[in-house]
């Protein structure tokens, strides 16, 4: 693994102690957890974690966001979800021994901490409140896996834009007067990462969207979720039970 930027910042050395998954952890084993986490700094769109790595390391995000991809062959990116300041991922593979089929790369200057397969085994896995805590993960990573299902279960490059813009309101949205706010810097690459779509396709659906009144595009290219679109997902959602009946 090569790092691009060796220095050093000033990180959150007790971020772990807000994270979940860490909570029924005494402050002791707290403190000898984070003496074996490494730190480092990674620019924007530079690789954490290649896929051949991801049964070595647990990762955790002290700052920044990293998004986590799968390649194509032809090279393009197929987004799984984005973590942020807070998110770990990686603890699945450290259990199997199993790489996972998926990138992990900063999707801005991100601190991230690398927690080894050791170190994790030995601190953390003989925990009887972690081992719970790892089976409400592999829901919770059951869940993401479906929501991918999902949008590419629909044929319509539309379809695949508004179901992953509905992906990114449940994992960042905050509700106001006027609708849900995707409360991250959207861009049209990232929505077409998202709904395995090109970038100009994703531009021409969401400006369509921003036309029929569904979106409006924000001063910090965030989106503004109305009240049409969450008619059109009900709709879709309507569709998807009546196929399966």
């Amino acid at each position: 693994m090569t790092w691009k930027d060796e220095h050093h910042k000033k990180a959150d050395n007790h971020i772990i102690r807000n994270i979940h998954f860490f909570s029924d952890l005494s402050p002791e084993e707290t403190k000898d957890v984070e003496q074996h986490i490494i730190k480092k700094i990674f620019s924007k769109d530079q690789i954490v974690l290649s896929e051949e790595e991801t049964s070595t390391y647990m990762y955790l995000v002290y700052s920044g966001k990293v998004r986590v991809v799968k390649i194509s062959d032809d090279g393009r990116e197929q987004i799984i979800t984005i973590h942020k300041k807070g998110d770990f991922f990686g603890e699945m593979s450290l259990l199997d021994g199993k790489t996972a089929p998926a990138t992990i790369i900063a999707h801005e200057d991100a601190m991230i901490g690398l927690l080894h397969k050791i170190d994790f085994e030995q601190h953390l896995l003989s925990h009887e409140g972690i081992r719970r805590k790892i089976i409400d993960l592999l829901c919770l990573r059951l869940r993401d896996a479906w929501m991918m299902v999902k949008i590419l279960s629909f044929d319509s490059a539309e379809d695949r834009v508004i179901v992953a813009l509905d992906q990114l309101k449940g994992l960042y949205g905050v509700r106001d007067d006027r609708g849900v706010i995707i409360n991250i810097k959207v861009t049209h690459q990232l929505i077409a990462s998202y709904a395995s779509v090109a970038r100009e396709t994703a531009t021409r659906i969401l400006n369509k969207l921003e036309k029929t009144g569904e979106i409006v595009t924000l001063e910090n290219k965030s989106f503004l979720l109305k009240d049409a679109f969450f008619s059109k997902i009900r709709a879709m959602s309507d569709i998807v039970r009546l196929d399966t009946v």
